[in-house]
């Protein structure tokens, strides 16, 4: 699914040139689930937004699913996003102004998917994430758990082949946060990709592999025993 080399990313202000990522070989199965660990400023996040195709990298190559997008526009990476990548994030970016049900719809609109089919796709995804009852609730009335499953729900609602979670229980308590990695352990099961940056041992123990980076570089990689 995924294959980079050689992945560099370089920031620079008029003062100072840091240097994020420096030559990044990493490859990514279908189906996989792959945990990625290293003190805070190690490059992580970085990386998670290369591969979400939020960003291109300064140098190398990154092939997503046999296309070549480290040079593509901004535009080009969004159309390749739609569809085949979700977001999880530690701080839910759920829009206050959007219902549960809204939030969760979301992805669809963009993808133009008509109205019958995503009113199925939006109420089988809630009820799969016991938020249902949930449906016409603003994110301010959920409590975290149930802010973190809506914004699973809304990652996932598009079936896509690969699901991005950038410290997915950062912001919960451990049941809470124990119920979240079983979510995404199954849906990993089902087929689903996922790479997902954390500081938890516990959280990397669901991962079918371990990558540590330490100064925008690999520096270990344990498979799961």
């Amino acid at each position: 699914m995924i294959k980079t080399a050689n992945l560099q990313k370089i920031f620079t202000t008029e003062e100072v040139e840091t240097t994020a990522l420096n030559g990044i070989d990493l490859e990514v199965k279908d189906g996989e689930f792959v945990a990625i660990m290293g003190p805070s400023g190690c490059g992580k996040s970085t990386l998670l937004n290369i591969l979400g195709l939020l960003d291109n990298p300064s140098e190398g190559s990154y092939d997503f699913h046999g296309t070549e997008v480290a040079k593509l526009s901004e535009r080009q990476r969004a159309q390749l996003r739609k569809g085949n990548i979700g977001f999880v994030f530690q701080s839910f970016n759920l829009i206050d102004e959007l219902t549960v049900y809204e939030n969760v719809e979301l992805p669809l609109l963009y993808l133009k998917v008509p109205a019958d089919q995503r009113k199925e796709m939006v109420e089988t995804v809630l009820t799969r994430m016991n938020i249902m009852h949930r449906r016409n609730h603003f994110p301010q009335q959920l409590s975290g758990g149930q802010q973190q499953r809506t914004a699973i729900a809304r990652a996932v609602v598009a079936k896509p082949k690969l699901i991005l979670a950038d410290e997915p229980t950062g912001n919960l308590d451990s049941a809470n946060g124990e119920e979240v990695m079983k979510l995404l352990s199954q849906l990993n099961d089902e087929g689903t990709s996922i790479i997902m940056v954390t500081h938890s041992p516990y959280d990397a123990g669901f991962a079918h592999r371990i990558v540590n980076l330490f100064d925008g570089k690999v520096v270990t990689e344990k498979m799961r025993v």
